[in-house]
């Protein structure tokens, strides 16, 4: 039964992708239908229940991205695409004092962003949260392509002593190049599970995988599986380390939701790397496409380890600013599909509050990001939910606290057209011809990324 209930939290995981056009729908037993149907009942329950503690009886509907002819249907019309232009100040105090120092900004405003983050849109991860045990599963020799890999299968044994009904075994495997002279730069993708009957998409006929780009450059590569962490949906909140820590009960409106469970294991998988030799803890780097694009932009907004971010196709609740009316907006995410991703109060931004009414943007997600060099990428066809243009907008609003803190920024303002690589400062952006895939940008992430890691 726990083998099928994880089948079907994957399965959850994978029919938002299939949205995009990136597999077909595989089929299900009888009883994974069972399964699914009660996961919806129980996830429903819980949004409700989060609803009651807000004190919320209705919510504005989201934007229908299916049918173009809907009431609801989603905008794609940039005349109406930003309805509350104005965004927050990164660089503006609470006090209504300008940040005019690199010094007042980690000392002061980093601290009040990162406050307004934790209450109101992603959650407080605890303190004192349970430590993690690592544990090497198996060591092989392999071929991934032309280049010879050690590849470790790792467990990371989070400890249940405080509610033993709850078990967490976060899944991580590390692959580095046999011929490396020392410990090597590694970038780790949060990574998607597929059932039976799904892929990924996969790379051009006679390209090489991103794993393999890597490896030419002498890097090694990481792969974490979020869902060994934090289940993707409502129903899974009481289980994973959301539910350990809550001791299986129900969430309140400021604790954390899934994006950042998910960056918390990110992290404990950085400890790991700290203690293998093989590995460049100074230079490991972040990947992850569509709802891992936004897990991976706030891994590294609170980790400042983190050397690197590709951040792919993030979109609503990743690098897409909240208040743009373009694909998907907030009121998708505060509903019972995605609410799960952030903390109970930023639901309340889909009524009674109003998106300006946010205390902060994603250019500010962006900006804690800074002074490290991060990569906001996306497609074009097919990849219109995520607002490509919300996210080039959100980094180019950034560019005033990488500037501050000694660093570049975009490099321009004005939208570039498909295609065009802007890897000349620290913040970078490309649009590639494809859809919702994070593929055709690897090439060009990996020279922007060359200029800061480099294989001993």
């Amino acid at each position: 039964m726990k083998t099928l209930k994880k089948l079907i939290w994957s399965y959850a995981v994978s029919m938002a992708f299939l949205s995009a056009g990136n597999a077909q729908q595989p089929r299900r037993t009888p009883e994974q239908d069972s399964l699914f149907a009660k996961m919806q009942r129980d996830t429903r329950a819980d949004h409700q229940q989060m609803l009651s503690q807000l004190g919320i009886t209705t919510l504005r509907q989201g934007a229908n991205g299916s049918d173009p002819k809907a009431p609801n249907a989603a905008n794609y019309d940039e005349s109406k695409a930003n309805p509350y232009p104005e965004l927050p100040d990164p660089l503006t105090l609470k006090n209504g004092k300008k940040v005019k120092s690199a010094q007042v900004w980690w000392d002061s405003r980093r601290a009040e962003i990162l406050e307004d983050f934790d209450q109101e849109v992603y959650g407080r991860t605890p303190a004192n949260l349970p430590k993690v045990k690592w544990e090497l599963m198996s060591a092989a020799l392999e071929k991934n392509g032309e280049f010879a890999v050690v590849t470790k299968k790792l467990i990371g044994r989070v400890d249940n002593a405080s509610f033993r009904d709850i078990k967490v075994d976060i899944q991580l495997t590390l692959t580095t190049p046999v011929e490396a002279k020392g410990p090597v730069p590694v970038m780790m993708e949060l990574s998607f599970v597929f059932p039976p009957g799904m892929r990924p998409q996969a790379p051009p006929a006679n390209e090489p995988t991103w794993q393999q780009q890597l490896l030419a450059k002498g890097w090694g590569y990481a792969v974490i599986i979020p869902t060994s962490i934090q289940a993707d949906n409502g129903a899974g909140l009481k289980s994973g380390i959301i539910g350990l820590v809550n001791k299986g009960n129900h969430r309140k409106p400021d604790d954390w939701g899934a994006l950042k469970a998910w960056a918390w294991g990110a992290s404990r998988a950085l400890d790991y790397f700290e203690t293998d030799p093989a590995v460049d803890a100074k230079k490991v780097g972040v990947e992850g496409h569509s709802r891992y694009g936004k897990a991976a932009l706030v891994t590294m907004a609170y980790d400042q380890r983190f050397a690197i971010g590709y951040i792919s196709s993030s979109g609503e609740g990743g690098a897409k600013l909240h208040r743009r009316n373009a694909g998907e907006i907030v009121e998708n995410v505060a509903a019972s599909g995605e609410y799960h991703w952030m903390a109970g109060n930023f639901i309340k931004y889909a009524g009674p509050l109003q998106w300006k009414d946010l205390p902060v943007d994603s250019h500010e997600l962006i900006a804690l990001c800074a002074p490290r060099p991060v990569f906001i990428g996306a497609g074009d066809k097919g990849d219109g939910w995520v607002d490509v243009k919300g996210m080039f907008m959100a980094a180019d609003a950034a560019g005033p606290v990488y500037r501050l803190l000694g660093k570049k920024d975009l490099g321009t303002s004005e939208f570039p057209a498909i295609e065009t690589s802007l890897i000349s400062g620290e913040i970078a952006f490309r649009q590639h011809k494809g859809g919702h895939t994070p593929a055709p940008n690897w090439p060009v992430f990996i020279d922007f990324a060359s200029r800061y890691f480099q294989a001993k």
